[in-house]
């Protein structure tokens, strides 16, 4: 009981300070790259902290497990360090009596891994992808900001234009060069509104004047016009389009025939699994020397975290191509993970007794 509960407290310590250092990490990348995408007119400014949390949310499965893991490394491996190990092994507890208390501290972090990837991954990205989409296909009027040029959704035309209301629909200065394959053209308007004629909305400028000039044979024309109407947003009551598979239910793609929507589900299947493998992994790469104390041990456990964590993206990319079949995907990587760990901790646990048959095997060799 007493080793139980060394083992738990030790692992729920070093569960905490890692998942706060990694969080610290992730978000602080997470943060520069969406202020990048807000700043590059993919998101918009005003949804960088929601698509934040989205984010966070979704990646946060794949934090848990990584925390977890290092968790149990640290930990066994600083109990190696200071001889702590060497006594409870010496005391007859092997390797294999740590899973108990283990995967006791790890089991609330593999249910909460479980659920985030089957419910909250597919909803946080449908979530961020309906974000991105809305300002995606958001109007070309809605895209430019008082006083900066502004290029439109398909890229042909630039804005500039100043507000006059705070609805959008009444600016002034307004300034678009709009480029085609044979013409660039420059129309520059005193005062403009917008207005909506079915599911298309109009930039009307009054009393403008408009120069074009034909690249092939650079003849310019010059008109001014009283009223002049401009196609600013086309369809805007469209419907969205399907969803991407990482943005779909779970039930929804167990549903689904398609190889990407069984690629996402072998993907996430994976995760958890993986979690599982990673958690079972940690005991006996946790392995170091007391007499030459060092963290070798943790620089291969978090490589064969990456290599993992790989395989598992390599594995949902077979799956989505039709490579491989899901559950001859599942066994091969997932399956040979956990023969592993079990081999390893087997290993671990009798090469003292390897040890001695290989030293007696030299001792008949000499003789």
């Amino acid at each position: 009981m007493l080793f139980d509960s060394t083992v738990r407290k030790e692992l729920a310590r070093s569960f905490g300070v890692t998942l706060v250092v990694i969080l610290t990490i992730v978000l602080t990348s997470m943060l520069i790259s969406t202020l990048r995408q807000a700043a590059g007119g993919n998101v918009a400014p005003q949804d960088v902290l929601l698509l934040m949390g989205y984010a966070s949310l979704a990646y946060l499965p794949t934090m848990l497990a990584l925390s977890l893991f290092i968790a149990i490394v640290a930990t066994l491996g600083r109990m190696y360090r200071e001889s702590e190990m060497t006594i409870w092994l010496a005391s007859g507890v092997p390797l294999r009596r740590f899973v108990r208390p283990v995967f006791r501290a790890a089991v609330p972090i593999l249910a909460l891994v479980v659920v985030l990837e089957l419910l909250v991954w597919p909803w946080s990205n449908q979530n961020s992808n309906q974000l991105k989409e809305r300002y995606e296909k958001r109007g070309d009027l809605s895209r430019v900001a008082p006083g900066q040029f502004q290029t439109s959704r398909d890229g042909s035309r630039v804005f500039f234009i100043e507000r006059d209301s705070a609805d959008g629909t009444m600016g002034r200065n307004v300034f678009i060069l709009s480029s085609t394959a044979h013409a660039e053209a420059v129309t520059t308007s005193a005062r403009g509104h917008v207005e909506t004629q079915g599911d298309d909305r109009f930039l009307v400028l009054d009393k403008g004047q408009r120069n074009e000039e034909n690249s092939e044979t650079h003849d310019k024309t010059l008109a001014r016009f009283e009223r002049y109407e401009v196609l600013a947003d086309s369809q805007v009551l469209a419907s969205a389009s399907k969803p991407p598979p990482r943005a779909m239910s779970t039930m929804d793609l167990l549903k689904s025939a398609e190889l990407p929507s069984q690629g996402e589900l072998a993907w996430r299947i994976g995760m958890i699994l993986g979690a599982f493998n990673m958690t079972l992994l940690g005991l006996p790469l946790a392995h170091t020397n007391p007499r030459r104390p060092n963290s070798w041990n943790l620089l291969f456990a978090l490589l064969s975290f990456v290599i993992y964590f790989n395989m598992i993206n390599l594995t949902q990319s077979w799956v989505g191509n039709g490579r491989m079949q899901l559950p001859q995907s599942l066994l091969i990587v997932h399956g040979g993970a956990f023969v592993l760990s079990v081999l390893m901790i087997w290993w671990r646990d009798n090469r003292i007794r390897f040890g001695w048959l290989r030293m007696r095997m030299r001792m008949r060799a000499a003789q």
